[in-house]
């Protein structure tokens, strides 16, 4: 099981690096400097370490899975900050510092970390709605609209929200989504109160009641042959192998398949607690279930889109930038196959659940008040 090691220690100056021989068993404190192979500093000598976290989790793919260089062979790099003062490590990263010394038991302000990319937050969330403002290209402030989700009186603020999420996720944004749209929720939410006429919006709660109870029943009188700790490792191994840093329309399509199969053999689930208090087994099989519902929206969203953008790479559809100026053919031909490519997909993804499986769709992004205009480069 993967710990967070956040962000932040690279952005702290931590270094990322392996051994530039995979057969070097010395300890890393003890590997001179030349013998190290700084890739990210060697690749993106403009950014190093600070890349972001595609350009990061790509680089260290490439490192260990194309070239052979993971540590031991197996997928995992040095994270190091045993370099940076002991009291400035503590200062700034004591948190993520100690999670990993009880995890993994070992110092690392004496030594560095061992890393991998894993799933972290996904990308996205609940659809959320919004008024804007066409005389400013903001929305209306305290509109019963914004932050509004599909479901008349409920709203979505935070994480669980996908109004912020973009291709990439950047740092700080789990603190964006907290303090903007929680607070434009809070406003929104007393705008629809305050906006209704008999105080209530038409619901069918206990016809929807009904139907979690009998989800939960179902479950608990479930004699089947399925387990859901060994449907949730089959999930897990499933995105793993087929919905990855780098992803291909085979790899997906088995994925899809796979994802579709754990669907139905959950129908045969049966609980180790069938009692109905206090039954841990319950909720935790009821989250396996959702979990295999948004790995197929994740395969299936992956599988449509045939371009890179941010965490979603399809080596195949790269559009690389070539080694030319601006201006010059080879230059001005990259930039009309980029804004094409945007136009086509620089679009929201939306998936919408049905009994046949998710069904996906496209929302146009309104980027009226902050166009792209050049693509990234960080080399």
């Amino acid at each position: 099981k993967h710990r967070l090691m956040s962000e932040a220690a690279r952005g702290e100056g931590g270094r990322v690096w392996v051994p530039r021989d995979v057969k070097d068993s010395r300890k890393p404190q003890d590997i001179p400097e030349e013998e190290r192979f700084y890739f990210l500093e060697e690749w993106y000598p403009a950014y190093g370490n600070t890349v972001p976290r595609d350009v990061a989790s790509r680089a260290i793919w490439k490192a260990v899975r194309h070239m052979g260089l993971g540590l031991g062979g197996k997928d995992m790099v040095y994270l190091d900050v045993s370099h940076l003062p002991r009291d400035f490590l503590d200062r700034r990263l004591g948190g993520i510092l100690e999670m990993y010394e009880t995890f993994a038991g070992e110092d690392p302000r004496n030594g560095p970390m061992k890393i991998f990319p894993a799933v972290h937050y996904s990308m996205g969330g609940l659809w959320v709605d919004f008024e804007k403002d066409e005389t400013t290209g903001g929305i209306v402030r305290k509109h019963p609209k914004n932050q509004s989700t599909n479901i008349p009186g409920l709203y979505a603020c935070g994480e669980c929200d996908g109004a912020i999420h973009g291709a990439n996720r950047l740092g700080a944004n789990s603190l964006l989504s907290a303090s903007y749209s929680g607070k434009v929720a809070g406003e929104s939410a007393v705008s629809f109160i305050r906006n209704i006429e008999d105080g209530a919006v038409e619901t069918d709660f206990a016809g929807e009641l009904k139907r979690q109870e009998g989800i939960n029943k179902r479950l608990t009188v479930s004699t089947g042959k399925e387990n859901a700790f060994g449907l949730h490792a089959e999930l897990g191994q499933i995105m793993q192998d087929h919905v990855r840093v780098e992803r291909n329309n085979e790899d997906l399509d088995k994925a899809i398949a796979g994802i579709r199969s754990l669907k139905e053999r959950f129908g045969d689930v049966a609980l180790d607690d069938k009692a109905g208090w206090a039954n841990t087994s319950l909720p935790y099989a009821r989250q396996v279930y959702e979990m295999i519902v948004l790995g197929e929206v994740i395969a299936k969203s992956a599988r449509m889109r045939d371009e890179c953008r941010g965490a979603h790479y399809k080596p195949e559809f790269e559009l690389k930038l070539p080694d030319a100026k601006p201006g010059e053919p080879a230059y001005d031909e990259y930039i009309r196959k980029w804004k094409a490519n945007n136009e086509k997909w620089a679009k929201t993804t939306v998936a919408k659940d049905s009994p046949e499986g998710p069904q996906i769709s496209y929302e146009d992004i309104d980027m009226s008040v902050y166009p792209p205009e050049v693509p990234r480069d960080y080399r």
